[in-house]
C-alpha cells in the first residue's frame, strides 16, 4: 500500500474488499424497476447505463440511477453492517442476474480495482460475475437541496398528477411539459396543466413558495410503489426539483421559462348558459357507456351531448352517413337552454375520472368547463362543419314553389386549440372553420347538382389541409432534430467534465 501511495495513486474505501455489499431480492427486484424509468439504454457513456451501489458509514444501502436530468435514489429498508463502500454496477446485466433469485435470496457486490464482483445464489454455492471496474468518482454529482422540505397533502399531490395528465408531450412546447404551480397570488397556488386543447387547474392551495415552478412530467412519478411510498415532500433548488418518499428519492431539472396566461382560455362563469349536474356516484358507470358509444370518427373521436326536455343524451355513430344513436344518461339534472355540443370523448372520459360532475356550456361553439369543487377541467368542443350549397334560382312566379334543398353534406370535425399568449400554443381558426390554405371554389357552373358541389369543395379543402399538415410536419421535424443536436452537445460537454474529475482525482 505505501508503494502504491508514493507512486501517485491512492486507495479509496470503495475499494474495500473485507465485507460486501449485501442485497436482498426482495427489495432489489421492485428497486431496480423504479431505476430503470430513468436510466438511457441509448446512452452513449457508460457510466449511465450503472446503478450507484453504496453503503453508508450508517450501514444504509443507498441505490441511484440518472440520465443528467433526473436522479433517482431509494434506500433499503434495514441497515447492514460494514465500512462504507460504493460500488457501479451495469443495470442490464445485474437486472438478467436477479430475474431467476427467488424473493427470500441476496445477492452480495464488491469492487476491486480491477473489476466488480457480482455473487448470486446457485443452488447450494455462490456464483460469481465479474464486470469491468467503474471509478464511482465518473458517477454524475447528485444535486444537493439546501431549501427545507415542504409537504404535499394527498389532495395537492392528486392534482399535480391530474395536471401532469393533461399537459403537453410535444417537445417544440417544452414549457408546457409539465405541472405548473402558480404561486402568483400567495393565499391561492393554483396547479395547471395544459396542452392547448384542454386545460386542467386546482386551487385552493397554499405552499411557502417565493416563485412560481414547472413540474416536469416523467413516467417514474406516475409509478405506483413511488406513488404508495408515503407522503411527498419538495425541495426547490435553482435549477432543479426534488420530491421524495419515505424511501425514494426524485431530483429533476426544472423547466425554464415563462408559463402561458393559463387564465385567458377559461370562460367567464357568468356566461354559462347551461348546467348539467351528473350523479358523482355514477361516473365510472358513464366512463364505461362512453367507451361502449360507437365512434365514427377516429382524429377527433366525437361524442356528442344533447340536452333536450331536462335529459341528457350521448350521441355516437359507426359510420359519417349514418343517423346519430342516442343514449340517455341516468339520474342528472340540469337547468338553462335546450342545446347540442360535440367534443373528444377522451376528455370527457379525463374529466370524469377526475371526479368532475358538473358541465357548464354556453353555446355550441364555445369551451366546456367540467368543475367539482376547486378543480376544473376546460375542453375546446369540436366543431360539425357543413359544406355551403348553391342558391337555387328564384322563382319567376308567386305561383311556383321553391325547390327543397338537399341536406348538407357533412364535413370532417375540427377542433379549435385554444388561445393563449404563446408560440408553443396554436391559435384559433376562425369561427366559421375555413382555412386560408383552401382555395375557395367560385369557378363552379351554378348548374351543378349541390350535392356535387359540395364534394368538390371538400376535395379542395382537404388538399389544403393536407398542405398545410405537411408543412407543419416539416418544420417539427426540423426542431426536433435541432433540439437532439442540442442534447447531444450538451452530453458531449458533461462528458468532458466527467472526465476532468476522474483526472483531477488522481493524485502525484
Amino acid at each position: 500500500m505505501c508503494l502504491l501511495w508514493c507512486m501517485g495513486f491512492c486507495l479509496y474505501p470503495t475499494t474495500n474488499t473485507m465485507k460486501p455489499i449485501t442485497l436482498p431480492i426482495a427489495e432489489l427486484k421492485p428497486a431496480l424497476t423504479g431505476l430503470g424509468k430513468i436510466i438511457n439504454t441509448r446512452a452513449t457513456l457508460t457510466v449511465l447505463g450503472t446503478i450507484k451501489v453504496e453503503r453508508t458509514a450508517d450501514g444504509w444501502i443507498a441505490l441511484t440511477s440518472t440520465d443528467l436530468d433526473h436522479w433517482v435514489t431509494v434506500r433499503f429498508e434495514h441497515p447492514t453492517e460494514g465500512p462504507p463502500s460504493t460500488v457501479l454496477l451495469p443495470y442490464d446485466q445485474l437486472t438478467q442476474m436477479v430475474k431467476s433469485c427467488g424473493k427470500g435470496e441476496s445477492v452480495e457486490v464488491e469492487s476491486t480495482s480491477e473489476a466488480s464482483i457480482i455473487r448470486f445464489p446457485l443452488g447450494e454455492t455462490m456464483g460469481e460475475s465479474k464486470v469491468p471496474f467503474i471509478s464511482p468518482t465518473e458517477f454524475p454529482l447528485v444535486p444537493k437541496m439546501k431549501n427545507e422540505a415542504i409537504p404535499l397533502p394527498s389532495g395537492l399531490r392528486d392534482s399535480i398528477m391530474e395536471a401532469m395528465d393533461c399537459a403537453s408531450t410535444d417537445e417544440t412546447r417544452y414549457v408546457l411539459n409539465g405541472a405548473f404551480i402558480d404561486a402568483k397570488d400567495p393565499k391561492a397556488n393554483y396547479i395547471v396543466g395544459t396542452d392547448g386543447k384542454h386545460l386542467f387547474s386546482a386551487n385552493s392551495f397554499t405552499l411557502p413558495l417565493k416563485e412560481s415552478v414547472i413540474i416536469p412530467t416523467h413516467k417514474f412519478l406516475e409509478w405506483k410503489e413511488f406513488n404508495n411510498d408515503g407522503e411527498w415532500q419538495m425541495r426547490i433548488g435553482e435549477q432543479y426539483l426534488q420530491l421524495s418518499t419515505r424511501r425514494w428519492r426524485y431530483i429533476a431539472k426544472t423547466i425554464e421559462g415563462n408559463y402561458p396566461d393559463w387564465r385567458a382560455p377559461v370562460p367567464d362563469p357568468a356566461t354559462t348558459q347551461t348546467v348539467i349536474t351528473l350523479d358523482p356516484a355514477k361516473l365510472d358507470t358513464l366512463i364505461k357507456l362512453i367507451q361502449r358509444m360507437p365512434c365514427h370518427d377516429d382524429r377527433y373521436h366525437t361524442l356528442g351531448l344533447d340536452w333536450q326536455d331536462g335529459q341528457l343524451m350521448l350521441m355516437g355513430k359507426d359510420k359519417p352517413e349514418e343517423p346519430w344513436l342516442r343514449v340517455p344518461v341516468p339520474d342528472v339534472k340540469g337547468k338553462g337552454p335546450e342545446m347540442t355540443i360535440f367534443v373528444d370523448r377522451n376528455y370527457v372520459q379525463k374529466a370524469l375520472s377526475f371526479g368532475l360532475h358538473t358541465i357548464s356550456l354556453i353555446d355550441p361553439s364555445s369551451p366546456l368547463r367540467f368543475t367539482c369543487g376547486g378543480k376544473q377541467l376546460i375542453v375546446m368542443p369540436v366543431r360539425l362543419e357543413v359544406s355551403p350549397t348553391t342558391t337555387s334560382t328564384p322563382p319567376t312566379s308567386k305561383e311556383t314553389a321553391p325547390a327543397t334543398p338537399p341536406p348538407p353534406a357533412e364535413q370532417p370535425t375540427t377542433t379549435t386549440p385554444m388561445q393563449t399568449n404563446t408560440n408553443g400554443i396554436q391559435h384559433p381558426t376562425p369561427a366559421n372553420g375555413s382555412s386560408t390554405s383552401a382555395p375557395a371554389n367560385t369557378d363552379k357552373p351554378e348548374s351543378k347538382p349541390s350535392l356535387e358541389a359540395a364534394l368538390v369543395q371538400i376535395e379542395a379543402m382537404k388538399t389544403g389541409f393536407r398542405e398545410g399538415i405537411n408543412s407543419l410536419t416539416k418544420l417539427g421535424d426540423s426542431i426536433r432534430q435541432a433540439l437532439r443536436e442540442q442534447k447531444t452537445s450538451e452530453k458531449e460537454v458533461q462528458s468532458v467534465r466527467l472526465t476532468l474529475r476522474s483526472l483531477q482525482s488522481v493524485r502525484i
